[in-house]
């Protein structure tokens, strides 16, 4: 499951348990994305990205978090991870799991048709996320390029990192949107917290 998780909240790993239940998938692999080329303003070191990421999975076995992106020097693209991931697990199925709203942009990634020969898209939708434009898109995709793409309509709870990010800016309760190891490292490393001063 890539992501840049910035931060991580309960929404992603509500999404990750649903799809590894629903799909029988052995383990979910978190990776915080490191220099992406489609999200230049990550402001947020890729480094406590990370050890949230680590920290809100640490209670559940079937979640792992990986360091491939981040320790990556240069861009970080998708068929990079995925042929990595690949290598390491020869006889595994991939699957990718992604945000639907992210896939009407897989067109403009690195090596498209790569991609969708290495592993399996899931595109998972929240509330909130109109599924029309997706399910376009998803339907050019895979007459196009051959994908396997699943659409998958997450039931769970309504929260971005961009909602999480304003409410720490403005000095409000993140309670109940994150898991609270992450609160507190939140607010221990005063992320997103620009106020006035």
């Amino acid at each position: 499951m890539g992501g840049t998780f910035d931060p991580i909240h309960y929404a992603h790993l509500a999404t990750a348990e649903f799809i590894r239940d629903k799909y029988d998938i052995d383990k979910i692999i978190f990776i915080p994305s490191g220099n992406p080329p489609h999200k230049l303003c990550i402001t947020t070191d890729k480094y406590d990205r990370y050890n949230m990421t680590l920290l809100a999975t640490e209670s559940n076995e079937d979640f792992l978090v990986s360091k491939v992106e981040i320790e990556r020097k240069k861009r970080t693209y998708t068929i990079d991870t995925l042929k990595y991931l690949k290598k390491k697990y020869k006889n595994a199925d991939i699957y990718f799991i992604t945000g639907a709203d992210a896939i009407c942009s897989v067109e403009e990634w690195k090596d498209v048709k790569k991609n969708f020969e290495l592993a399996t898209f899931i595109a998972a939708t929240r509330p909130g996320i109109s599924l029309l434009r997706s399910q376009e898109t998803i339907e050019k995709l895979t007459k196009k390029y051959n994908a396997d793409i699943i659409t998958v309509y997450v039931p769970s709870l309504d929260i971005s990192s961009t909602y999480i990010r304003e409410q720490l800016n403005e000095g409000k309760s993140i309670r109940y949107l994150v898991p609270e190891n992450v609160e507190n490292y939140l607010y221990e490393n005063k992320l997103y917290q620009y106020g006035d001063d």
